[in-house]
C-alpha cells in the first residue's frame, strides 16, 4: 500500500510492493498520488509489462538514465544507437543465451575481438540494470555466453624514424589544426596524458613555473595533477595563445592524427600508443608508484601489463650501467 505523508518540500510519496521500495517528492499530493498508483501498477504487473519491453526501449532508457552519469558517456550511447539498430527488436521475454552468441559471432566478423569484448561488457551492464534496480528481468539472458578472447597488450611505440615522418607531414605552423595536432601527440609523449585531457586543457589549469597541469576530470573520475618536463613546458610555450591550450575537439585530433600517419606512411600506431611511449620513458626515471600517480593508474596490472612497453633488449641494455 503506498503511503502519502506531508514533507517539508511537499509531499512524500512511498511506495513498497513486492520487496521493490520506491520513494519521491512532489509539490502537490495529487501529484504524489497520481505517481504512487502508477509505480503500484508497474511493480504488480512488473512481468507482463518487461516481457513486453523491446531492448531498443531498455537501450533508450539507459542512455537516458544511466550512461549522462559516466565519462564514456558518448562512447555508450553511439554503440546503444548501433546495438539497437542490429538487436533492439528482441523483446525482453523472449531473449535468450542464443540471441547474444548470434550477435556477437555477427559482430566478430565486422570488428576486433577486443571492440566485442568492450560492447558485451556494455550489454552485459545494461541487462544488469534491467534486473537489479528496475525489476524488469529475472533471468540473466547472457549467463554461460562466451566473450572473445582477451587480444594480447599492444607493443606498439613510436619510432624516432616515424616522428621525424610525421613531423615533416604536419608541419611547425602552429596556427594551423594539423601542426597543432601533432604537436599535441609530442605533449603527450611527454606527459602521458590522454587525447582527451590534451584536448581540455585550458590555462587556468596550467602552472609554467612549477611545470604541473591539473586536471580536474578524467577517464577514472578522479583529479590528477601532472608533473611535466622541460621539454613539455616548451611545447606549451610555443603554442599561440587559444583556450582551450590546443584548440582542437577530440573528433579532429583523431581525424588529422589519421591523415598525418597515412601521409608519413606509418601504420599500426595510435595516438594513444604516445602514453605508452611516455610511461615507459619515464619508468627509467622514477618508480612505479610514482609512475601510477604520473598516469593515474589506480591499478598497478593494468600499468605494468599494458603501457609499460620496454622491450627485453632494452632492459637488458639497461642492466649494465
Amino acid at each position: 500500500m503506498a503511503s502519502i505523508t506531508k514533507h517539508t518540500k511537499g509531499w512524500r510519496a512511498q511506495v513498497a510492493r513486492r520487496g521493490v521500495r520506491k520513494s519521491m517528492v512532489f509539490p502537490s499530493k495529487q501529484e504524489a498520488k497520481d505517481w504512487a498508483a502508477r509505480e503500484e501498477y508497474q511493480i504488480i504487473n512488473s512481468g507482463k509489462i518487461a516481457a513486453a519491453m523491446s531492448l531498443s526501449s531498455l537501450f533508450d532508457r539507459y542512455a537516458r538514465e544511466v550512461s549522462p552519469q559516466k565519462r564514456g558517456h558518448r562512447w555508450e550511447e553511439i554503440r546503444l544507437q548501433r546495438m539497437a539498430r542490429e538487436i533492439g527488436h528482441l523483446r525482453l521475454g523472449d531473449m535468450e543465451a542464443r540471441d547474444v552468441a548470434a550477435w556477437r559471432d555477427a559482430r566478430l566478423r565486422d570488428v576486433a575481438p577486443g571492440s566485442v569484448r568492450r560492447e558485451m561488457g556494455l550489454l552485459s551492464s545494461v541487462l544488469r540494470q534491467a534486473r537489479e534496480e528496475w525489476g524488469l528481468m529475472r533471468d540473466n539472458p547472457m549467463k554461460g555466453v562466451r566473450k572473445p578472447a582477451e587480444p594480447a597488450p599492444r607493443d606498439r611505440l613510436p619510432s624516432d624514424h616515424e616522428i621525424e615522418r610525421m613531423a615533416r607531414v604536419a608541419g611547425d605552423d602552429l596556427s594551423t589544426l594539423t601542426a597543432r595536432t601533432f604537436h599535441a601527440f609530442r605533449f603527450a609523449c611527454e606527459t602521458a596524458m590522454r587525447a582527451g585531457e590534451i584536448v581540455g586543457l585550458t590555462w587556468d589549469h596550467l602552472d609554467l613555473d612549477t611545470r604541473v597541469a591539473h586536471l580536474a576530470k578524467t577517464k577514472n573520475g578522479y583529479p590528477r595533477d601532472v608533473p611535466m618536463s622541460k621539454a613539455a613546458v616548451a611545447l606549451l610555450r610555443a603554442l599561440p595563445k587559444r583556450d582551450p591550450v590546443f584548440g582542437l575537439s577530440s573528433q579532429q585530433l583523431d581525424v588529422l592524427f589519421r591523415k598525418i600517419k597515412d601521409k608519413a606512411q606509418v601504420e599500426g600506431l595510435t595516438f594513444h600508443d604516445s602514453r605508452a611511449h611516455a610511461l615507459t620513458k619515464l619508468s627509467r626515471k622514477v618508480d612505479v608508484l610514482t609512475l601510477a600517480k604520473i598516469s593515474g593508474h589506480r591499478d598497478l596490472r593494468i600499468l605494468s601489463n599494458t603501457y609499460y612497453r620496454e622491450t627485453a633488449g632494452d632492459i637488458a641494455k639497461r642492466l649494465d650501467t
